[in-house]
């Protein structure tokens, strides 16, 4: 590998890799030269468990992948840029701009906390950041000084590390699709296993803050079980330097996800007070976690004692060997966190067939076939079993489908064969999750997600925003397929749709999964799962 300074050598023919810039648990970041352009990059070199067996190393490999792959679309100055991802001796790299300037943990540490003019500039661009990655369906998952950068020369902040790698540490829970984040910048929804999505970006952002602020996660605490019951249980005191943002941080503390301050809402407080030095009236409705609700005031969320049972585990596992102390985090419903992915040919986000459109509750109420063997497996992680088969994450089960595959679907879910399709839905078919198996075709998996894009308009009503990926899956070609539709009446209103087709064993699989636009991580995360764990039989 050679040592810090020297020219290491050369990946994907054109980037060569200079001096080492940080290194931790996601791997190794060097500074490097896009010989092929003539400009200097960051290129992250991503740490594969070496402890994993052969296929879910390229699980993990491919969810990399995946997942860099989704943070390259994104565009906003303050979200950074991913140039390229390459691979090289079938290790991942992410080709990011390079930004001049250390972490906001490192200006902290240097230079003390900031004062609040500068918090709520930070504040404003990271919001931006924030509303355009949840307006493209990523969730971040963990937001901390650490993954904020701050350019020397002009100030800007540019926020990181979108969950490309995996993130590791004394800190830091993770498990290959499941849970990514740092416990003292966590929401308490998904420290309880409750739920996640963008509001819980928003509370990371309170956390981080307030570290801005006072040098400190209002969260510290001397052991890992402390900071969980900090996150969910304890007082919330903001520091005093907090005052003239004080409604905002607040806001963005509210324990209730349902109750926390919008990222709209936290922009133009947080934009009043830079610009005017005044600190803004509060809105309407206070944004306060540590309130008792007044009489009136909507049924408040409540945590229950299951979350003190949960840092103990986690403090447990964190110890014990091969568990993952993230998975208990997920709860009986699984939704837990997790990674994206997508998938699904031929108009495969159809209704299943013989349902009625959806109509007050939502859509079809036949009554499920109970033809699916079920195992329940008695790891709480997902991962592999004993004789390498994978087996469900806590949440989840893994279902021997007589169609001739297995797969984990989250609890709840119910199974319906529609011909070559089978099913598996969500209560109201919220979420349907497709498999279809089929002869191999023409084109192979690009082909058949070419073909079947082509025909969306005229299989799913509204059809947009489609585009088809050129992608892997466990090593093979694959074709990855998203899109947009109005979905199959006002009732049930708009959805999205994730898609993956492959070829394995002279069988072309396809798998996807649809969910309403607002519900896109959900979806993302049961998807991701499905394929992670699918097994042809």
């Amino acid at each position: 590998m050679g040592t810090e300074g020297d020219d290491v050598r050369v990946i994907a023919g054109r980037y060569r890799l200079h001096t080492r810039l940080g290194r931790g648990g996601m791997g190794i970041v060097w500074r490097a030269t896009d010989e092929l352009l003539g400009r200097e990059v960051a290129v992250k070199e991503i740490a594969l468990d070496e402890q994993l067996d052969a296929t879910e190393a390229r699980r993990q490999h491919d969810r990399t992948l995946r997942e860099a792959r989704a943070v390259a679309q994104l565009s906003h100055p303050h979200i950074i840029v991913v140039h390229d991802v390459v691979e090289c001796g079938e290790r991942p790299y992410i080709v990011m701009e390079l930004i001049d300037g250390g972490s906001l943990a490192d200006r902290i540490a240097r230079q003390g906390p900031v004062d609040p003019a500068e918090a709520a500039r930070i504040g404003v661009a990271l919001l931006g950041a924030l509303r355009a990655a949840h307006a493209a369906g990523v969730l971040h998952r963990d937001i901390k000084p650490a993954n904020v950068l701050v350019e020397s020369a002009t100030g800007r902040v540019v926020l990181t590390d979108f969950g490309i790698a995996q993130v590791a540490g004394a800190t830091t829970l993770t498990e290959t699709g499941s849970f990514v984040g740092s416990p003292e910048y966590t929401a308490p929804e998904r420290m309880s296993g409750a739920r996640t999505g963008p509001e819980s970006d928003l509370w990371s952002l309170g956390a981080l803050l307030c570290t801005a602020l006072s040098g400190e996660s209002p969260f510290r605490r001397d052991s890992l079980g402390g900071v969980l019951h900090a996150v969910v249980f304890d007082d919330i005191r903001t520091p005093p330097q907090a005052a003239p943002i004080e409604a905002v941080i607040r806001g963005l503390l509210e324990r209730d996800p349902d109750r926390r301050m919008s990222a709209a809402e936290a922009e133009r407080l947080l934009r009043a007070y830079r610009d005017t030095g005044r600190t803004p009236a509060p809105p309407p409705v206070p944004y306060t976690p540590t309130r008792l609700d007044n009489p009136g005031d909507p049924p408040r969320r409540t945590y229950s004692t299951r979350g003190v049972l949960v840092s103990a585990l986690l403090v447990a596992a964190m110890a014990g060997a091969g568990v993952s102390g993230a998975a208990l985090l997920m709860n009986e419903h699984g939704d837990g966190g997790g990674t994206p992915t997508s998938s699904s040919p031929h108009g495969r986000d159809s209704r299943p067939a013989g349902t009625s459109p959806p109509a007050g509750q939502g859509p079809g109420t036949h009554a499920p076939t109970p033809t699916v063997t079920v195992t329940r497996t008695p790891s709480a992680a997902g991962g592999a079993s004993s004789d390498g088969r994978p087996t469900a994450p806590s949440g989840y089960r893994l279902a021997q489908d007589p169609a001739g595959f297995s797969l984990a679907v989250p609890d709840g879910f119910t199974r319906r064969p529609e011909g070559e399709r089978v099913f598996y839905l969500s209560p109201g078919e919220t979420f349907r999750l497709g498999i279809r198996i089929a002869a191999p075709e023409p084109g192979g998996p690009l082909g058949v997600m070419g073909r079947a894009a082509a025909k969306g308009p005229d299989t799913n009503p509204g059809y947009r925003d489609g585009r088809v990926t050129a992608t892997t899956h466990d090593g093979r070609p694959a074709a990855l397929w998203e899109f947009t539709w109005d979905g199959f009446s006002a009732a049930e209103g708009a959805r999205h749709t994730y898609d993956l087709c492959w070829e394995e064993n002279g069988r072309m699989y396809d798998v996807w999964v649809s969910a309403p636009v607002g519900k896109v991580r959900e979806a993302r995360e049961f998807f991701d799962v499905a394929v992670d764990t699918f097994v042809p039989v």
